[in-house]
This record gives C-alpha cells, sequence and structure tokens, in this order.
C-alpha cells in the first residue's frame, strides 16, 4: 500500500503539470456560471462594479498557479525524475534493467546487460570511448573498456571498475588496467532516467540546456530544444487559455450561460489541441527540411494571444 500510493502521489506532479490550465478554465467556468445562475453576476454589474474587476481576481490566481506550475517543473519533478520513470510493478530501490548505448558528457556510449539501481552496479559493462565530433557530426572510436562490474562512488563523482581493461583503436598503444571511469555528469538516478524515451519532460531548463551540449543527432538536439521553448510558452498559453475564456463567460442572462460555456470550452480547446500539435512538429523538418522548434513552441501564443486581448478589450463592462 505504501509502494502504491507512493507511486500515485509523486505522478500527481505529472497530472498537475500537463492539465493546469484547463483546471483553471474549468473552475473559471462553474465559478462565473454559478453567479450568472443565482443572479450575483448581474448585480454586481448593476451596481456600477465593471466587469474586468471581477476577472481581475481570477487572473491574479491563475497567475500564483502558473507559478505553482513553473516551480513544479523546474524544482519538484527534477528532484524526484528518477522515480518518476518508474513502473506501476517496481519495487523503489530494487529494480533492475539493461543499459545500451548510453552516451555521457565525454562522449563515450556506455552498455550493460544489467544495472542494479540499489547497489548502483553496472554488471559486466563495456565503455566504447570516442573522440570528436567533427564539424559533420561524425565521433571516432578511439577504444574500448570492459569489466567485470562498475560500481558509482559519490565521493569521487567516479565509477570504481573490477577487472577492468582498456584496449586503444592504436595498434601501437598496448591494453592496460583501468581501475576508475571518471563521468562526473553520470549520476545513477540520471541512468534510470535517461533510458526513458520521454526523459526530457522531466528535466529542468538546466539540465536541458547542459543534455543539448553533448548531442549530437539533429533529431535530439530538436527535441531538447523545443522542451526548453515550450518551458517558456506553456505557461503564457495557459494564461491565454483563460483570458480567451473568460469575457466569453461574463454574461447577464442566466439562458445564455450554458451557450456560453460551451463556446469557452470549445475555445480551450482549440488553444489546446494547436499546442499538443505543435509540440509534435516541432522536432519534425517541415519548411524546406529544416527543424524549426522555436517557431512552433510560440506559434499557439502568437494565435490566441491577440484573440485574448481582443477580447478582453471588448468585453461590455
Amino acid at each position: 500500500m505504501r509502494n502504491i500510493v507512493t507511486f500515485y502521489a509523486m505522478n500527481t506532479t505529472l497530472y498537475f503539470r500537463d492539465i493546469a490550465g484547463v483546471i483553471t478554465v474549468v473552475a473559471a467556468a462553474f465559478s462565473l456560471g454559478r453567479m450568472v445562475r443565482t443572479n450575483e453576476l448581474v448585480a454586481i454589474i448593476a451596481s456600477g462594479v465593471s466587469a474586468k474587476r471581477i476577472v481581475g481576481p481570477i487572473l491574479v490566481l491563475a497567475i500564483f498557479f502558473t507559478g505553482l506550475t513553473v516551480a513544479d517543473q523546474e524544482l519538484l519533478i527534477p528532484s524526484i525524475s528518477d522515480q518518476l520513470v518508474r513502473d506501476e510493478d517496481d519495487i523503489p530501490g530494487q529494480e533492475s534493467y539493461a543499459v545500451w548505448f548510453l552516451a555521457d558528457g565525454n562522449g563515450s556510449l556506455i552498455c550493460s546487460r544489467r544495472f542494479d539501481v540499489e547497489t548502483a552496479t553496472f554488471l559486466n559493462p563495456t565503455i566504447i570511448t570516442r573522440r570528436g565530433p567533427t564539424p559533420h557530426g561524425v565521433w571516432e572510436v578511439t577504444g574500448r573498456i570492459s569489466a567485470d562490474s562498475a560500481t558509482y562512488d559519490p565521493s569521487t563523482e567516479s565509477w570504481d571498475l573490477r577487472n577492468g581493461l582498456y584496449v586503444s583503436t592504436d595498434p601501437n598503444e598496448s591494453a592496460r588496467q583501468i581501475d576508475t571511469y571518471r563521468a562526473p555528469d553520470l549520476l545513477p538516478k540520471d541512468i534510470a532516467l535517461r533510458r526513458n524515451a520521454g526523459y526530457a519532460s522531466l528535466l529542468s531548463s538546466r539540465q536541458l540546456a547542459a543534455l543539448a551540449a553533448q548531442k549530437t543527432k539533429v533529431t535530439d538536439i530538436a527535441q531538447l530544444l523545443s522542451q526548453k521553448h515550450f518551458r517558456i510558452t506553456d505557461p503564457i498559453i495557459n494564461l491565454t487559455m483563460l483570458m480567451v475564456s473568460l469575457p466569453v463567460l461574463i454574461c447577464r442572462d442566466p439562458r445564455t450561460m450554458k451557450s456560453a460555456i460551451l463556446v469557452s470550452f470549445v475555445l480551450t480547446a482549440a488553444c489546446f489541441v494547436t499546442t499538443f500539435v505543435c509540440k509534435m512538429l516541432a522536432t519534425e523538418a517541415v519548411f524546406g527540411n529544416r527543424v524549426t522548434p522555436a517557431l512552433w513552441a510560440w506559434l499557439p501564443v502568437f494565435i490566441f494571444l491577440p484573440i485574448a486581448v481582443i477580447e478582453l478589450d471588448s468585453m461590455k463592462t
């Protein structure tokens, strides 16, 4: 029961991140709908209070919750990212899995048929050392490290090798024993995270920038840049969805409230779907075989923010 509660409690951070924008719109629709049904909104407007002052507290709370979303994405989720990638049937600390061609900051590729999370140990690891890349993104293999096991030592930020052997591709260089392999950017929790296909969404902006400097494949760089730009635009898009919906929900006649809520949800869904499509296209070569993640990240803002500003400005007071 503890594992079940812990699993879903941690994943709540992801649920909140993904639907925070829609939650605010739904809450505003229910709140304003109830005020219209009980004629509170009519009384407020009839007393001379501007409709813009009515939506003011909603926007303030929306900004507050948007700040919580940013803190959730940048601080909370990265700190527990290794726990968020585990399956429902995994017992924390007892996972083990294979690792294939995992790149580190040195440019090397690490392979192992088993990595034990509890002991932070690779079984029979093979590390392919490389040099590069060239301006064309080509790496040169310089050698191979093999060992019976590799255990992480946090005090030295390195991996202790048992019976480690380094074999160079240079025929003039003989094989030699090696006791440690230093990769300070590759921690045990990073291994659990980076073997997951959607790991980039669990990293902070600082981690994304550091990882982008290590990547050589265009698709990987585009994915990281897409995540980086959407970290900036997602909060803006969440506020835009609310700003598009609020003017529609401010109505005086209870008979038109249902249609106003429907129009509000249609506008919100259009913004949500547009953002989703842009996230899929951000890593694809669309315009002349060019990958433009920044354009797709800001496109929903360019489309819906002017609409929101126009609606707020034309709202009847």
